[in-house]
């Protein structure tokens, strides 16, 4: 690898990211900070919600009920709505401006600060909301928890509100960012970046309007302008599915971006597959919301199977993105030399903090996404979807995939818009490693939480018997499970406390004795080799390894369900 070893000046500097982020003018960079400042203390405020819930869940830590609950209800909105949200409307203005030829900066720049002053307004007021309100509400804000006090949800949902506003405000002048070359005739054709992008700022338009939908009337009905809301859980879910498979074409578009700037790699299949590829999350991702109305009372048959059948659909785009990248990765390295089925692995430039959280980020979005194709089938999500098997999952995705993307990124562009360097690039690229340990720890230990029955979002897990006045402990498995679940959460929160301080110091800080220069940042040059016909068989075996283990814990979760004793999963409902 150190014979490839070359800094990210060295090849393509006029098509390189870092290149192009440095050419934009003070104006755009200052409005993409801003959105990366929000973010990052979105962040912060967010782990710790959020390490706070797992320890008191796990018994570290005594809360009260009402503390807990209320800690719940901020770590969801502020790390789900806010952080994923602020950091994905910083990087669809950046890679439209950057990206798309003939564009150069954000058009419609006044626009997105709009946006940006309308987000911003939406965490305080959520965050207000929630800290202020005699009703404790969770991120999804059922109204039915409101009945006898609509006024108590005023601002919760007026922040979602706000929010939704924003993205609208900022979705426009990224898609017309975009879109302006092309109508005006000043662009060659879109590459497939430009291309994702432009779905992407479609998507976050579509979230907008459906978070409105959502919102907009229980905002009404605590104001006491509007009826009582009627079909919540129809306009939550579509709501719900969107903003949940947003911010994953985020991830595999992310990568698309950084494994190019990292390797020099394009694409093997051609620019149209490509595009189509993300032109396919269009298509599946909208009506694949179906399979979150399960557990919803009065569903009919048909619209059971036909959710069933239409979840099969939801991987898809994501699993064509990763084989494209990781054949495209394969074939070049075998091209310059790599043997064996993973010989070509060690090519990569691991000590870079930026491909190290990719590495994990691939492995991490894989265990979440096998584990929650076991969730989504109809007969399974009925006895897990209301157990800690959810986050035992979701964190796979949240955390180790998704959010470590984008952190990777993070890292990427922030010195280039500030000039400031990467901090400690050594530590960064440990990271990634000792997040996933933990991660493996709270999430197998959720997991097999979510087996034994043990309930979500129930902090006192003991219960009663038929109504008896007597109290019952809970099995001593239940205990031992959520203590790694504590574990877990501990080891995760510390990385990403210093994933957070590493952020700020490139943000604020030159860290001319402890950082270096993103350009000088490990990385390989294969931009310019030869491919020819070379095999790569890693990218499909490894979907061929993920469809056997959802196979696997399928039949796996229906042999433990119906072993673990009744008492023990009865507790869970």
């Amino acid at each position: 690898m150190s014979n490839n070893a070359q800094t990210a000046e060295e090849f393509g500097s006029d098509s390189n990211l870092t290149a192009r982020i440095k050419r934009l003018g003070s104006g755009d960079k200052k409005l993409l900070l801003s959105f990366f400042t929000v973010a990052a203390i979105a962040l912060g405020f967010g782990i710790t919600f959020g390490v706070l819930t797992a320890a008191g869940r796990a018994g570290i830590i005594s809360l009260d009920n009402n503390i807990a609950y209320r800690l719940l209800g901020m770590h969801g909105v502020t790390i789900f709505f806010y952080w994923l949200y602020f950091v994905q409307a910083g990087f669809v203005l950046l890679l439209a401006a950057v990206y798309t030829d003939g564009a150069g900066s954000i058009f419609l720049r006044p626009l997105a600060w709009l946006g940006f002053l309308a987000m911003l307004a939406g965490i305080i007021i959520s965050e207000y909301g929630l800290i202020t309100s005699d009703t404790i509400l969770l991120y999804d804000g059922n109204p039915s928890l409101l009945i006898d006090a609509p006024g108590d949800g005023t601002f919760f949902y007026l922040g979602y509100v706000m929010l939704s506003a924003g993205l609208l405000l900022v979705g426009t002048p990224a898609l017309a960012t975009a879109l302006r070359p092309k109508i005006l005739g000043l662009g060659k054709e879109w590459t497939p970046i430009t291309f994702a992008v432009v779905a992407w700022s479609g998507l976050l338009l579509v979230s907008a309007v459906a978070g409105a939908n959502a919102f907009y009337p229980p905002l009404m009905w605590t104001l006491g302008w509007g009826a009582p809301v009627v079909g919540y859980a129809m306009s939550w879910s579509v709501l719900f599915h969107n903003v949940h498979y947003l911010p994953l074409m985020a991830t595999v578009v992310l990568w698309y971006i950084l494994m190019e700037n990292l390797t020099g790699v394009k694409s093997v299949f051609g620019q149209g597959f490509s595009k189509v590829v993300f032109a396919i999350y269009m298509i599946f991702v909208p009506p694949t919301s179906l399979y979150h109305l399960f557990l919803e009372p009065g569903m009919s048959e048909s619209v059971l199977a036909v959710g069933s059948l239409l979840s099969l659909f939801i991987a898809v785009p994501t699993i064509l993105v990763f084989v494209v990248i990781v054949a495209s990765l394969e074939s070049y390295a075998r091209a310059r030399g790599g043997r064996g089925l993973f010989g070509w692995i060690k090519m990569l430039p691991w000590k870079n903090p930026v491909m190290a959280a990719l590495g994990m980020a691939t492995v991490n979005l894989s265990l979440g996404g096998v584990f929650s194709m076991v969730l989504i089938q109809n007969k399974l999500a009925v006895l897990l979807s209301d157990t800690f098997y959810v986050p035992g999952y979701f964190h796979f995705l949240t955390v180790g995939g998704v959010s470590l993307t984008f952190i990777a990124m993070l890292i990427y562009v922030i010195p280039s818009l500030t000039g400031n360097q990467v901090w400690r690039p050594r530590i960064l690229a440990l990271l990634p490693k000792f997040l996933t340990t933990g991660l493996a720890l709270f999430g197998i230990g959720g997991i097999a939480a979510g087996y034994h029955g043990i309930p979500r979002r129930v902090f006192n897990l003991g219960y009663h018997v038929d109504d008896a006045i007597e109290h019952v402990d809970p099995p001593f498995i239940w205990g031992a499970l959520m203590g790694f679940v504590g574990a877990g959460s501990l080891v995760m929160a510390t990385v990403m406390f210093i994933y957070v301080y590493a952020l700020f110091r490139m943000l604020f800080s030159t860290n001319a004795r402890i950082g270096i220069d993103v350009t000088k940042l490990r990385v390989v040059d294969w931009g310019g080799t030869i491919v020819g016909r070379q095999s790569a068989w890693v990218g499909p075996l490894a979907i061929g390894v993920m469809v056997s283990g959802m196979y696997f814990f399928t039949i796996l979760s229906f042999q433990i369900l119906d072993s673990v004793s009744i008492i023990t999963r009865g507790a869970g409902h």
